[in-house]
């Protein structure tokens, strides 16, 4: 791959309104994919495979989710040498988020802010599109390893979240190689209420049960991930590391991870920039820091073996690699490939390999 097409393309796109720019790239990535048009962003996987949870994975660079939230270009996203790639968060019903603009460039700190709201088509789609893709499909050569992320509609009481997240898992189960559970988007009125103590402990114990009832049906188990907020502090933290070592820890039959973190409510780090007061959650380079600390007192809580997946502000392969020296297994990017374009995937998968295990 030429890293022409997006130093050309870049200046126009952060000419436009920031979702509009979102909306046009992944239109033509959806209509480029599996054509000769891939090759302006298709490049060399680089080969650095790691066990997690019982996925083999290519790399260890992946894909966050937030970008794909409808599972358009799974191919598109395959061809940039991610290791692997998580889409989503779908909710059962399609639904169409907050009001715009809710999308914000803070080109100063290497940042974005969004309040999208989980906006999405809805589980069938999601599903209809996931069956879609070249790269799952049976004979694929290089089949692409999947994460599905799944959240709750907005117009869902907080009594019944659980539910959402149950209709959820159940469709997509039997199309992931690992599930996420996102309780930590700002974006969805009191979803974050989900990570305290009682809300989670119930929520991830209907999870794994369901999970093994479908792990019998489908005849395959696959690990469930958490996402949680970088904004936590050390006791919560200390309470979602016990929950997850109860339900995932050494001796269950249930394998569960945790991908830290989401993005931020706090603006202390973009104070009297542009856009730096709008709502909604920020990303990029400012939660790299808190990103790091949180895996760190992960790490240090639930020990070597635990999955950890680490995401947030990594804008190079020296970022990566700092996020994986905290205690993250993998990691994953999303603010920093619209900054850096594709590029970005194989400079993080070189540096990380460069630093061995």
């Amino acid at each position: 791959m030429s890293l022409l097409p997006y130093a050309f393309a870049r200046p126009l796109l952060f000419a436009m309104d920031a979702e509009a720019a979102h909306d046009l790239t992944m239109d033509w990535l959806a209509r480029s994919q599996n054509t000769p048009l891939q090759w302006s962003y298709g490049q060399r996987r680089v080969n650095d495979p790691v066990n997690l949870a019982g996925l083999q994975l290519p790399n260890r660079v992946g894909l966050a989710a937030g970008l794909d939230k409808n599972a358009r270009c799974i191919d598109a996203l395959a061809a940039m040498g991610f290791g692997f790639v998580e889409v989503g968060t779908v909710t059962p019903l399609g639904q169409p988020g907050n009001p715009k603009p809710r999308m914000f460039r803070l080109p100063q700190s290497q940042a974005l802010i969004n309040r999208l709201g989980f906006n999405n088509e809805g589980l069938a789609a999601f599903v209809a599109n996931i069956k879609l893709a070249r790269c799952r499909q049976n004979g694929a050569a290089s089949p692409m390893v999947l994460g599905l992320n799944i959240g709750k509609n907005g117009s869902t009481p907080m009594e019944r979240a659980v539910d959402d997240y149950l209709t959820c898992l159940d469709g997509v189960y039997p199309h992931a190689d690992y599930v996420t559970i996102n309780i930590s988007s700002p974006n969805t009125q009191n979803l974050r209420s989900l990570q305290s103590d009682e809300a989670l402990e119930g929520l991830i114990g209907h999870l794994t049960e369901r999970s093994a009832l479908l792990a019998q049906r489908h005849g395959k188990a696959i690990p469930l991930f958490i996402k949680i907020a970088p904004d936590l502090d050390p006791d919560q933290v200390a309470v979602i590391a016990a929950t997850l070592q109860r339900h995932g820890g050494s001796g269950s039959s249930n394998t569960w991870g945790v991908i830290a973190c989401n993005t931020s409510i706090d603006r202390q780090a973009v104070q009297g920039q542009m856009h730096g007061n709008e709502t909604g959650g920020l990303s990029g380079r400012p939660v790299f820091d808190k990103s790091n600390a949180v895996i760190g007192q992960l790490r240090a809580q639930l020990g070597p073996g635990f999955p950890i997946m680490g995401v947030g502000g990594i804008l190079s392969g020296t970022d990566a690699v700092a996020k994986v020296n905290a205690g993250a297994d993998v990691v994953q990017i999303y603010t920093g490939l619209i900054y850096r374009g594709p590029g970005l995937i194989t400079e993080v998968a070189q540096a990380l390999q460069a630093r061995g295990r």
